[in-house]
């Protein structure tokens, strides 16, 4: 058997300098700048014209599929492995030590937005890849690293691939953590709308809180109108001394403006978070608002706030499989002409349906006024543990880093591999290394990418020559 511990770090110097190369662009779908070339926004197509001119370089046949997802590929055979990765990325939001598209190496950590979702990841995966290419192994199955464009959103690229692309037979996604999830729960928002209107002593003017669906809101934003802005103030400086949140509060020629600030976590755990929007909403509750102004606020306080398993709702949820069906509240705006909209997003597991969740939520929005309807749905995946895939990513992920206590698991969050019938979400995360995925100062420590390349290298190496 290969070093591949050794081979992998005779690539560290060439992967982390196309690995600064990715993150320097940054990424993210932007429908506001799109065009006909740019589908998804300049970031995006960038990122992939980027990724595939260096595939392209290294000698692999490689093919751009209208600008919002490419491929990748090497080796023959009957059989394709699909290896699904994203080059998109969240906003970067607010709060970082360093610019989030400027990467830094320190203390050993590899920072910038994309370094843990996906580009680091991604890119060690296909760095192995690379390297059994370079190694002159014997490939008995043809092997696509699929890059999408449009993960954090709603799986443009991965969506265009899989309708004029023929079927991996089996695969796996890079962009979660190890040993390897061999289960994604379901995923679905609730989408919340409510009129506008203002009927009370104090006037809520805007309230803005959350970037993303699947992100816990780190930032939450009021313009407000009140007769005693001092006694309001007062009253927040004491709100944030109290609660693990903190802000600030400025009288401006528009109103009071109130700003808070949590934590931000992806939407799959977002216990991990501190929900700005929900916080916010607990200090309003002490105010004197009216009308809708007042059901919007009472129904974050009352229902959204430190409810992430839905128990205020009746719906708590968990098999004992997939584990607890979560609640993330990452949208939650509100103008006092206008209205409101929000996003209730859930993470399911078998066992409860979204029907059987919207049919609690509803009748709850209703008393504040407030229609609540879904859209569309994504259903739970698993994979048999004792499939041999997930054997073989098992073994190769032990074989490396010697965990032999290491079980496949389920995961909230949704992957590409969920795409693939035999497929799984596999790394690159370390079982003991901090989740950072959508918070400010997102890293991955160096060693770790350099580790997880080692496994990928194996894994890819056993799936292609068995």
């Amino acid at each position: 058997m290969a070093d591949w511990m050794a081979k992998a770090n005779a690539q560290k110097d060439d992967y982390l300098r196309d690995l600064t190369t990715l993150v320097k662009i940054p990424s993210v779908r932007d429908d506001s700048q799109a065009t006909p070339d740019a589908p998804l926004g300049p970031g995006p197509t960038q990122a992939l014209h980027t990724f595939l001119a260096m595939a392209a370089k290294d000698g692999f046949r490689t093919k751009n599929i209208d600008n919002v997802v490419g491929y990748a590929e090497w080796g023959e055979g009957d059989e394709t492995i699909a290896i699904l990765a994203h080059l998109d990325v969240m906003p970067a939001g607010k709060g970082w030590d360093s610019d989030p598209f400027d990467p830094v190496i320190k203390d050993g950590n590899f920072i910038g937005r994309g370094a843990s979702d996906d580009k680091g990841p991604g890119l060690a995966a296909y760095y192995a890849l690379k390297t059994l290419k370079e190694m002159g192994v014997k490939f008995h199955k043809k092997v696509r690293f699929v890059a999408g464009t449009d993960e954090e959103n709603d799986w443009t690229g991965m969506t265009k691939y899989f309708a004029t692309e023929p079927m991996p037979d089996l695969g796996f996604s890079p962009d979660a953590e190890f040993p390897v999830y061999n289960g994604e729960k379901g995923m679905f928002s609730i989408n919340l709308d409510i009129a506008g209107g203002n009927e009370g002593q104090d006037i809520l003017k805007s309230f803005k809180s959350g970037l993303r669906f699947n992100m816990v809101p780190r930032e939450a934003e009021v313009v407000m109108e009140t007769a005693d802005k001092h006694t309001v103030m007062e009253r927040y400086g004491d709100f944030l001394k109290q609660n693990p949140v903190t802000g600030d509060a400025k009288e401006m020629e528009d109103g009071l403006h109130l700003e808070m600030i949590g934590k931000a976590a992806h939407g799959m755990e977002p216990e991990k978070g501190i929900n700005a929007g929900t916080y916010m909403a607990k200090f309003l509750q002490s105010l004197h608002f009216g009308g809708n102004a007042k059901n919007f606020i009472d129904y974050v306080a009352d229902y959204l706030h430190l409810d992430d398993r839905m128990a205020g709702f009746k719906t708590a949820f968990t098999d004992p499989v997939m584990g607890d069906l979560t609640m993330n509240a990452g949208i939650m705006n509100f103008d006092g002409q206008k209205g409101g909209h929000m996003d209730m997003n859930f993470r399911f597991p078998k066992g409860i349906t979204p029907d059987e969740i919207l049919a609690k939520v509803k009748p709850v929005a209703a008393e504040f006024a407030i229609d609540a309807h879904y859209d569309s749905f994504h259903a739970p995946h698993f994979v048999d543990p004792e499939d041999p895939l997930v054997k073989t990513l098992m073994k190769s992920y032990i074989d490396v880093t010697g965990d032999q206590d290491a079980k496949p698991e389920c995961i909230g969050g949704r992957t590409y591999g969920q795409l693939i019938d035999n497929g799984v979400a596999f790394g690159a995360l370390m079982p003991d290394t901090p989740n950072t995925m959508h918070q400010a100062n997102e890293y991955q420590p160096v060693d770790d990418l350099i580790k997880s390349m080692a496994i990928y290298m194996q894994a890819i190496h056993d799936l292609v020559t068995e």
